[in-house]
This record gives C-alpha cells, structure tokens and sequence, in this order.
C-alpha cells in the first residue's frame, strides 16, 4: 500500500511501517498545505493517509476523498506514544475503507 504521513507525525514513524510503500508530507514538498487541498493530492499518490487529527474528519467531507484515512489516538504524538499503535495500524492498513475515518487509539 502507499501510504501517506502527515506532517504532525514523526517522520520515523514511517521506519515502523514494513511492507508498504510510506512518505512524508515533508518528503512530498506538502508540509505547508492545509487538509482539504492535501487530501487532493494524496488521492492521486496514495491509497492511505495517516495523521493525529483528530478532527480531521469534522473539518473535512471524507466521502469526496477516494483515500482511506487513519486517526492516530495515542496519549502524545510523540514518536515512543506513536509506536505503541504501529502493529493495530500495519493490521488496519490493509483493510482501512476509503473515503471513510479509521480510529486506532491505545
């Protein structure tokens, strides 16, 4: 799967993901590109996006998005809270729906 990180993430998160094809938001030169107009441009890039916006899902209208998006709820976004996810998402990646929100929380 290509997956997608965005900038709120530790990029060394990405290091966690085995077996998918994962960038950075940084890497892709969007780091300053606000939600709706990043989803745009991973629909043409990637099948997941992956953030710890929690409202995210609120803010935007996730059924125009041909993107499957996870939600991070860890107890910080640093990388040690991240990684404690990191085997429900390598589960969650593979089955993730499009234009829908997936929650993983510790």
């Amino acid at each position: 799967m290509r997956v997608l990180l965005d900038e709120c993430i530790d990029w060394r998160l990405s290091r966690d993901i085995a077996g998918h094809d994962v960038r950075t938001a940084r890497q892709m030169g969007w780091s300053t590109i606000q939600n709706g107009q990043l989803l745009t441009l991973a629909v043409e890039h990637f099948d997941v996006f992956i953030t710890v916006d929690r409202n995210l899902s609120f803010q935007q209208n996730l059924a125009a998005y041909d993107i499957a998006v996870v939600v991070l709820r860890a107890r910080s976004n640093r990388l040690h809270d991240l990684r404690v996810l990191v085997p429900s998402l390598l589960a969650t990646i593979l089955t993730a729906e499009r234009r829908a929100c997936t929650i993983i929380q510790d």
